[in-house]
């Protein structure tokens, strides 16, 4: 059963609820810590109110193969973002914010109607900003009968105090690691604090859940991507040693290949331009001398 079924009979569910709810007053439940009144329509940096905004829920085939399995992975894309990465390529909801307004029944229909397609997982998307609406609806598809695993698919830039509060309620994490220095964070992502909080919130996050733990599918654990940027920008060594030595050599570690230039990158000339093969292979190389694993594939 998903961690979230024995939260709920515990009771915790309600007090966990509670709490977020309340964060809202004086918004902190991302590492930028904006203080605006959410619940009173307030909007901070990542532009959003008390009103959830998702702009897609399907079956989605083309996340990893452990999420995926047979029958997909039950996505739902959460509008907005607290990040504002210069080469999103979701720009269009992350930040120019295409989507729709949602309540948390509708929300709560839509994850019973995933499991009813026969999806492995309920995938949240970019779901940081929207926790405590999340959390609320999840209380309601608990009621009407959801079983199937929670996965938290964000950008890595968490603030710690927040991730504590769903000890019990996510069974996946897929946390981003972007970058392993400073000026990549400040220059691309406006997070100059970047890698100093993905780090406390990643661990956080293993505690709760451990290595990521597959049976057909994945049911639990810690799922980690690392998107390799052109000329090394991504800090790709620093993070992967941040893994191994302060993680788990058994973590599993999505490095990801398909960078492209979107949105503002053509902007910026050291990011106007995909990766190539050598630069992939390089990061594989010091991820496997690291004694990581799992997850990706030499080359």
């Amino acid at each position: 059963m998903p961690a979230y079924i024995a939260t709920y009979e515990r009771g915790e569910l309600e007090e966990r609820i509670k709490t977020l709810e309340d964060m809202l007053n004086e918004c902190k439940l991302c590492p930028r810590g904006c203080g605006v009144n959410r619940n009173r329509d307030e909007k901070g940096y990542c532009n959003s109110d008390k009103n959830l905004v998702v702009s897609g829920v399907q079956p989605h085939f083309g996340e990893e193969d452990v999420l995926v399995g047979t029958y997909g992975s039950g996505t739902i894309f959460f509008t907005n973002c607290n990040l504002g990465c210069v080469y999103c390529q979701n720009y269009d909801i992350s930040h120019l914010g295409y989507g729709q307004r949602m309540t948390e029944e509708e929300l709560a229909i839509h994850m019973l109607n995933l499991q009813k397609s026969s999806c492995h997982n309920i995938n949240f998307v970019t779901p940081t900003h929207y926790t405590p609406q999340i959390v609320k609806a999840l209380r309601i598809a608990i009621q009407k009968g959801l079983q199937i695993p929670i996965v938290y698919n964000c950008g890595g830039y968490e603030a710690k105090s927040t991730i504590e509060l769903l000890d019990g309620i996510v069974d996946i994490y897929m946390p981003d690691i972007k970058y392993g220095d400073v000026e990549s964070g400040e220059r691309y992502s406006n997070a100059p604090d970047y890698f100093t909080v993905c780090k406390e919130a990643v661990k956080e996050m293993h505690r709760q859940v451990g290595d990521l733990k597959v049976d057909g599918v994945a049911w639990q654990g810690l799922l980690i991507r690392h998107l390799v940027l052109p000329n090394g920008l991504a800090g790709s060594a620093e993070v992967l040693k941040f893994i191994a030595t302060e993680i788990s050599t058994e973590s599993y570690v999505n490095i990801m290949l398909q960078y492209r230039p979107m949105y503002k990158a053509y902007e910026y000339k050291e990011l106007n331009r995909g990766i190539n093969m050598s630069e992939y292979r390089d990061v594989i190389d010091i991820a496997s001398k690291l004694g990581l694993h799992r997850g990706f594939e030499r080359v």
